[in-house]
């Protein structure tokens, strides 16, 4: 469990500087908002245009002047299976830049504590389900994201390496798929979730017959609100200073079948929802095991549902056509 002590400190000064680290993203956006919410008043936030997190030279200047006491690492260039696939020397060189710089110049400049985001693509391609935190590193990994995936477990033991040689307070946290305001609908990129909502919402605004979907709809998926994930940072900066990451799941599944016919419920699509199972599946189960946060005293939250009504009221709110 690791001694907790030294991250009790989290939620008392409210004035504490908190430099949230992509704060304009899915994830660091509802830190953002939970982080006011509880209260803290001195948020350091960044964009991309004033702070270069990949040029060591501006992270460090910017540390040196600002000094945060505490640090939330959601800052990383992502994408999905297509992107991974063709800017492979990208999503590796710039996760690994932007980590080291940011890890390495907070413990040089007197953070607190440092918290790290990964993803549960860290995982071997063929991991025990549910998968637990010691999974990492037992197998081959997915090839078709292995470049991300491998920047991301650098900054896990990179965040365990200044734990053990500097007894520096850095822990890591992977969430599960996560989905809710600000993600990334774009019909190209974006993830299973929001591509339903989205060609839901189109074939609904088109009076379309119907919805074709790839697959059988019989893998097996997890799904986190980030508003949850969000709850979560903030229990771990308070509540848990480990060597071991820490996964964060919903501990809930559905099948690919049972989320689109929420999404085409919520969205309010009258059409019919066809599958196309001569297109692949993917892998039938993906879930985390939720038991080392789960007996820390944290739980989810936000229903799949509500989650779901929740993220299209986003999606028709910022829609651009």
């Amino acid at each position: 469990m690791g001694d907790s002590s030294n991250g009790d400190s989290f939620t008392v000064d409210k004035s504490a500087k908190i430099f949230v680290a992509g704060h304009r993203g899915l994830v660091g956006s509802a830190i953002v908002s939970k982080l006011r919410e509880i209260g803290f008043t001195n948020l350091i936030l960044r964009s991309h245009s004033d702070l270069d997190l990949t040029r060591q030279s501006d992270v460090e200047s910017f540390f040196a002047t600002e000094k945060p006491n505490f640090v939330i690492l959601a800052a990383a260039k992502v994408g999905g299976i297509h992107a991974n696939n063709t800017y492979p020397a990208e999503f590796i060189a710039i996760n690994l830049q932007i980590q080291t710089n940011v890890i390495d110049s907070s413990y040089r400049h007197g953070v607190k504590k440092l918290l790290f985001l990964g993803s549960s693509c860290i995982y071997p391609k063929f991991a025990p389900q549910p998968i637990p935190e010691d999974a990492l590193l037992t197998g081959p990994l997915e090839p078709t994201n292995e470049w991300y995936a491998v920047a991301k477990i650098a900054g896990i033991k990179m965040c365990q390496g200044y734990r053990i040689q500097y007894k520096w307070d850095a822990i890591s946290a992977m969430p599960t798929n996560l989905y809710g305001p600000n993600d990334n609908f774009h019909p190209e990129n974006s993830h299973v979730l929001p591509a339903l909502m989205r060609r839901f919402h189109q074939a609904k605004v088109t009076n379309a017959k119907e919805v074709v979907v790839w697959g059988s709809g019989s893998p097996l998926r997890e799904f986190l609100h980030v508003d949850d994930l969000a709850d979560a940072v903030v229990f771990l900066m308070k509540n848990y200073s480990g060597v071991s990451h820490v996964n964060v799941g919903s501990g809930s599944e559905v099948t690919i079948k049972e989320l689109a016919e929420l999404v085409k419920e919520v969205v309010g699509f009258e059409g019919e929802l066809v599958w196309d199972s001569s297109k692949p599946d993917g892998t039938p189960r993906k879930l985390m095991d939720n038991s080392m946060i789960a007996g820390l005293g944290w739980k989810p939250k936000v229903s799949l549902r509500d989650g779901l009504v929740d993220t299209y009221n986003w999606y028709l709110e910022n829609l651009k056509q």
